[in-house]
């Protein structure tokens, strides 16, 4: 599981009725996640639930990271924020 911060722009033609259907579906969340979600869940190629799993340990990793103390404290020299994850992603196989 990719779980970078490097985001890659990438350009999509839709029509009129599908952008202002898909910025009315965004009002609450950015459109862009919307459609990275979307596209992500497609490219897994998985059920519905591995696919809405991964998002939610996706969703976990980017709240463990963005904690400043889980990511400043070490034990052996590998940090809390990376034994979480770990743990995390350990606990299904489709989230490697």
């Amino acid at each position: 599981m990719e779980t970078g911060k490097r985001l890659i722009p990438y350009s999509v033609h839709l029509t009129e009725s599908v952008y202002t259907a898909l910025k009315s579906a965004a009002k609450q969340r950015k459109a862009s996640a919307l459609v990275r979600d979307a596209i992500t869940m497609i490219i897994e190629g998985d059920t519905a639930y591995n696919s809405g799993y991964n998002k939610g340990v996706r969703d976990c990793v980017n709240l463990i990271n963005a904690e400043a103390v889980a990511t400043a404290i070490s034990f052996n020299n590998v940090t809390i924020a990376d034994t979480l994850i770990n743990q995390l992603v350990d606990l299904h196989p489709a989230t490697k």
